[in-house]
């Protein structure tokens, strides 16, 4: 009954996947699928990502994890999980029977995860986090040889194993920062440190998108690319996707619900932000920002109509905006309208949208709700 859907090309994915291995000089490939594969669908994205070569999958948020674990099943291939958000009364039982690996940033949480992995008579399988300067999750400098030396007491009793250290830059998306200098120094002492007391690590993992494809030094054993496995670009001011080598995989359409004619003087969607300079065409698209169309994009949102792009007339509203297809369109109810895909047709780009409502192309696909239809296409 609804014609608007997402559809995403799995090959994009496979191919974005080869990419990210190849720069990645040797080592491993976490493809993070959080949020529900950054709005793309977490398990055909992970299945995907595993063919093409992934060795981890990397999901913030730990009932994602399992949930994606569960219904991956066989598919999941031998590859491992990582998550690292859970609340502080976290059953953390069943991800260590799943084998799903947990970041831990405090003594706190590293205690829980032991108290789990001993009532079970099993090893909970930890990444260690630095705070290396991003100033969020991770342990602070002064914090880290104390987590570092209650992880080795666990490791002792046989309830822990401490097969992963990280952290994250903040500034990777603009090459140059001096804070990446910093960043990358802080986690090579931090990881000296650990090693200097007796922490050894199956993966050391620090590089992001952003970090791999400038080609900064910091691949070690593990890389962790979120936004480049979906082909967006995560340094979109100094190059595009396609001078990345990356493929955008989703494309975002839907159609022309209503057409009809206005007088000039017309406003158009509530509180008249749009008015029609002379008698015009105006079509009305079914989408809306309950739909992940952001309303900030009012009077900027850009969408391909035929062979043109036209931008949205007036505010966006719950489940609908309005286009001024011009005083001679000869559009039609039911004809297609693309709101953003790869750009190779000239349709409006992720990015671009972006751009219009001021964010990141991150925010706009992350936001597509779960009742849009996805379509999956090779």
């Amino acid at each position: 009954m609804n014609r608007s859907r997402l559809t995403i090309d799995l090959g994009a994915i496979r191919s974005n996947a080869g990419r990210l291995l190849q720069a990645a000089n040797g080592a491993g490939l976490m493809a993070v699928v959080k949020a529900n594969g950054y709005g793309h669908g977490a398990v055909p994205v992970a299945r995907e990502a595993i063919a093409a070569g992934a060795s981890y999958l990397g999901m913030a948020q730990l009932a994602e994890a399992l949930a994606v674990t569960h219904e991956l099943g066989r598919d999941r291939a031998g590859a491992r999980v990582l998550a690292w958000i859970y609340p502080p009364d976290a059953d953390f039982g069943e991800a260590i029977r799943q084998g799903i690996e947990l970041g831990a940033s405090d003594v706190a949480a590293l205690d829980s995860i032991a108290q789990a992995a001993r009532a079970l008579g099993l090893t909970a399988k930890v990444h260690l986090k630095l705070d290396s300067g991003l100033g969020r999750a991770g342990a602070p400098r002064d914090r880290w040889e104390k987590l570092v030396r209650r992880a080795l007491t666990l490791a002792g009793e046989g309830v822990v194993a401490t097969t992963g250290v990280w952290s994250h830059f903040a500034y990777a998306d603009q090459p140059g920062h001096p804070t990446i200098a910093a960043q990358a120094s802080a986690f090579a002492d931090g990881l000296a440190l650990a090693e200097g007391l007796g922490a050894r690590f199956e993966v050391r993992h620090l590089a992001n998108s952003a970090a791999l494809l400038t080609g900064l030094p910091v691949s070690y054993d593990l890389v962790r690319p979120g936004l480049a496995l979906y082909g967006l670009s995560p340094i979109p001011e100094v190059a595009g996707s396609a001078e990345l080598g990356l493929r955008p995989a989703m494309t975002f359409e839907s159609f022309l619900s209503l057409v009809k004619t206005v007088p000039a003087g017309q406003g158009l969607s509530y509180g008249h932000a749009y008015i029609t300079k002379a008698q015009t065409v105006t079509g009305l698209v079914p989408l809306g920002y309950a739909d992940g169309v952001p309303r900030s994009a009012s009077n900027a949102g850009p969408v391909r109509v035929g062979a043109r792009n036209l931008r949205i007339a007036g505010r966006v509203c719950m489940d609908q905006f309005v286009l001024d297809l011009g005083p001679d369109a000869a559009d039609r109810v039911g004809d297609r309208v693309v709101v953003f895909g790869s750009g190779d047709d000239g349709a409006p780009t992720a990015q671009d949208w972006a751009q219009a409502a001021g964010t990141i192309s991150y925010e706009i696909t992350t936001r597509l709700p779960a009742h849009l239809e996805r379509v999956y296409v090779n």
